[in-house]
């Protein structure tokens, strides 16, 4: 039997409707009205970790309130991820994104998640080469004698990474496939711990993201042998890039913000409004650029095609390295 409505439940419904999409509006223009979480799957002191308190500060200041860095480090930033996908989607828990998010899809078997899926993009912070930079104490300065170097002594140079699956890491495993050179992968929980352990001289070689790295780059106390991308850095412009060595080799890390997959997409254009208004200002862009990398204004829209993109990118990257996690 058909149900009847009467015009009164007709017209509350409408009242309903029309109160629900005049809130929506509102609810951009008053969030937030309390601090806000911002997830690093990182330990502190490696890039995503500086990135993040550095969009973190200015972020605060334009909200009016607190963006507070969270460091979830563990499993290559998988358990931050992970707590941002199952946070509240209200706008109040946000995740630092970077090319770990991309490569984990086709490295991991069994997530819990789907990045494409469960984390929604919000907006771009930068993008910037990683460095191959080894320590001091190994007797070679160029990409072609680390190669020489390394076959003369298979299996006993130790390849640091931020930990398995990051785009360090995986920049490394581009490069053991393409010159056929041995070396020990040791991950770390992070960029810092990995970089102290190549200053101490205990590991060897670290194709590191360029903003956690080119302090110490700089100062000498890490010996840098080329940029990753295809083209020179106009940060350190007579540093060599791997592929003039190696054809063909590429590889950028990129950082951003994403949320979980069902925050309410006025608040999602909130907070890339705001992001891309401070990576206008020239003096973070000059930060940026003191970091080796270059501010990324992307919409929403945008970014998520550039996610899509590194994702199929680093798939065959995985395949091409046989690299796997369970």
């Amino acid at each position: 039997m058909a149900t009847r409505w009467s015009r009164r439940s007709l017209l509350g419904i409408g009242a309903g409707a029309g109160a629900a999409l005049m809130g929506r509006p509102a609810l951009a223009q008053t969030y937030p009205t309390r601090p806000i979480r911002f997830i690093v799957g990182y330990a502190p002191g490696g890039t995503t970790d500086l990135l993040a308190r550095l969009i973190a500060e200015p972020l605060s200041r334009r909200l009016g309130q607190q963006v507070l860095v969270e460091n979830r480090p563990g499993a290559a930033n998988n358990i931050g991820t992970d707590a941002v996908v199952r946070a509240e989607a209200d706008g109040y828990t946000i995740l630092l994104t970077n090319p770990a998010n991309a490569i984990n899809d086709s490295l991991y078997k069994k997530l819990s998640f789907n990045f494409q899926r469960d984390i929604a993009p919000v907006a771009g912070i930068t993008r910037s080469p990683n460095i191959m930079e080894i320590s001091p104490k190994l007797p070679v300065k160029t990409v072609a004698e680390f190669i020489t170097y390394c076959k003369a002594n298979p299996d006993k140079v130790n390849m640091a990474s931020s930990g398995v699956g990051t785009s360090v890491h995986m920049s490394g495993e581009l490069f053991k496939a393409m010159t056929g050179v041995k070396m020990v992968h040791v991950p770390y929980r992070g960029a810092g711990p990995a970089i102290t352990d190549l200053l101490a001289g205990n590991a060897d070689v670290l194709f590191d993201n360029l903003p956690s790295s080119i302090g110490h780059v700089r100062s000498g106390s890490l010996r840098a042998l080329a940029v990753t991308t295809a083209e020179r850095s106009p940060t350190l412009p007579d540093i060599s890039t791997v592929a003039e060595t190696v054809p063909g080799y590429e590889a950028s890390a990129w950082f951003g913000i994403g949320a979980p997959r069902k925050t309410p997409p006025e608040l999602i254009a909130r907070l890339n409004r705001e992001v891309n208004e401070i990576l206008v200002d020239p003096a973070m862009e000059k930060k940026l650029g003191d970091l080796g990398g270059a501010p990324l204004r992307l919409s929403p829209e945008a970014f998520g095609a550039l996610i899509g993109e590194e994702v199929e990118k680093w798939r065959k990257v995985v395949a091409f390295s046989g690299a796997t996690v369970d």
